[in-house]
């Protein structure tokens, strides 16, 4: 068995500075053989299926397939918990396409450190299609951000702390996964391991283990392996480009969203900051073939800010629009974008994927009491069930936006018009920073039910003077 070495990311918190300063060492095992281990961090709540065999001789073995923020925030809940934790991940460099943004809320129920986050973005642009710009940041309170990240900062970052916290990361293609016949028998899951060695397709190992979390992705296979269902996809394609220095002051803390059927007809466009660059794209969920138009069409519009810059990198990601139809079966469960848990709209996926990882894992602890007991079907519904409670309203309001304002230039020149009320700003950000719909005061929200009405007539008659 060969082993790999993993250089920790250096973080900012320094409650034990060798957590992050150090090596750590992991071996890609043919079945599992590594020794469980105790942590001393535990849920609050146990509440255990006592029917469940206990298990001797070592503590219950989890799988978890794809190393993005899903994948990591489960694998470290779950070594936490007990479990003997495999995170199993191809590209541990991957950088995924995308914004990169993570709402305030992530930053303190993730811990994360401030030196991963790239910029603090405190000013919003809206351009509507006819290039009215509305600024959404007036009511934003002076500790309130929207954080930028870049995804291979975040997602290692996360995949370390994993390993700190007892997880073995094993570098490997996972390919396919034998379903067991029998009640309670080992799930077989198949990869290719890479072990900085010279065979570039990699030595075929297996690994046994008592529950498995899909973490892999929008092509996830194992939501293939339980016949999970497919779900209709957004293609984001996006650029990097790094900016002369004066051009990069501009976009300090600011983020811009350009709306119209020129940069997306079902979609918007961006400019998001980076370290020292700025992510530069567009989506489209009905006009696959057109991206790289769109694309073009996102440059013209914000061209004379980003004049004299330079591509660094040229990504395209599918992004899932729906939660598949099946996200658990036996002892599988499915999270992040192998779920389909990104929010129509907006596009946003990374606070959601680590949250559902999250919180599978919990109910994976919970239901094995620390790892004690065999789990079931029942504790990993039990996860589904609090995800739906939590998170259904906030799925449900995005896509009736997203058909209400989506729909035409009209529509998106009233949604523009919109957000220049600033209960109309409040009640954006705090449902996006604080990942709940907030709730809104009767009399305003009747106010805004009239302008909204309004702003769609206003901008149907613009459009009807301007095609004549």
């Amino acid at each position: 068995m060969a082993s790999v070495t993993i250089k920790c990311f250096v973080g900012l918190h320094q409650s034990s500075p060798e957590k992050y300063h150090r090596h750590y060492s992991f071996t890609a095992p043919s079945k599992c053989v590594v020794r469980s281990q105790r942590h001393n961090r535990r849920l609050n709540v146990v509440q255990a299926a006592k029917s469940s065999p206990k298990i001797t001789g070592r503590n219950l073995r989890v799988a978890v397939v794809g190393g993005g923020p899903a994948g990591g925030a489960a694998a470290e809940t779950l070594a936490k918990g007990g479990i003997e934790t495999f995170l199993i991940e191809r590209k541990m460099d991957n950088a995924k396409p995308c914004g990169g943004a993570i709402p305030l809320c992530m930053v303190g129920e993730f811990d994360l450190p401030l030196d991963i986050i790239d910029r603090r973005v405190t000013k919003m642009k809206v351009i509507s299609p006819s290039n009215v710009s509305v600024d959404i940041h007036k009511t934003l309170k002076p500790h309130e951000y929207v954080g930028m990240v870049r995804r291979e900062v975040l997602d290692g970052y996360l995949r370390e702390r994993a390993i700190a916290s007892g997880a073995t990361i094993i570098n490997g293609l996972f390919t396919k996964m034998d379903i067991p016949q029998e009640k309670n028998a080992p799930y077989i899951l198949h990869y290719n391991a890479f072990n900085g060695e010279s065979v570039s397709a990699g030595e075929k190992m297996s690994i046994e283990v008592d529950a498995v979390i899909g973490a892999d992705g929008v092509n996830s296979r194992v939501a293939k392996s339980i016949d999970a269902g497919d779900y209709e996809y957004l293609i984001a394609f996006q650029e990097r480009i790094k900016l002369p220095e004066d051009k990069m002051k501009y976009y300090e803390n600011l983020a811009e969203m350009y709306t119209g059927d020129d940069v997306s007809p079902d979609f918007y466009g961006w400019v998001f900051p980076k370290s020292d660059h700025v992510a530069v794209g567009t989506g489209t969920i009905g006009h696959k073939p057109d991206i790289k138009k769109f694309q073009d069409a996102t440059r013209r519009r914000a061209h004379d800010k980003i004049v004299g810059g330079k591509i660094m990198r040229v990504e395209a990601h599918p992004i899932p629009q729906h939660p598949r139809p099946r996200r658990v079966l036996e002892r599988v469960a499915l999270v992040g974008d192998a779920a389909g848990y990104v929010t129509k709209g907006s596009g946003e996926g990374i606070y959601f994927a680590a949250k559902s990882g999250r919180m599978c894992a919990e109910a994976i602890v919970e239901g094995s009491e620390y790892g004690r007991r065999m789990v079931n079907e029942e504790d990993m519904r039990n996860y589904l069930k609090k995800w739906d409670k939590t998170y259904w309203p906030t799925f449900k309001v995005m896509d009736v936006l997203e058909r209400l304002f989506y729909r035409s230039n009209p529509a998106r020149e009233a949604l523009v018009e919109l957000f220049g009320n600033e209960y109309v700003q409040r009640m954006t950000f705090d449902s996006y920073m604080y990942k709940k719909v907030a709730p809104g005061n009767p009399l305003e929200d009747l106010k805004l039910a009239v302008n909204t009405i309004g702003s769609l007539v206003r901008a149907n008659a613009l459009s009807k003077r301007m095609a004549n």
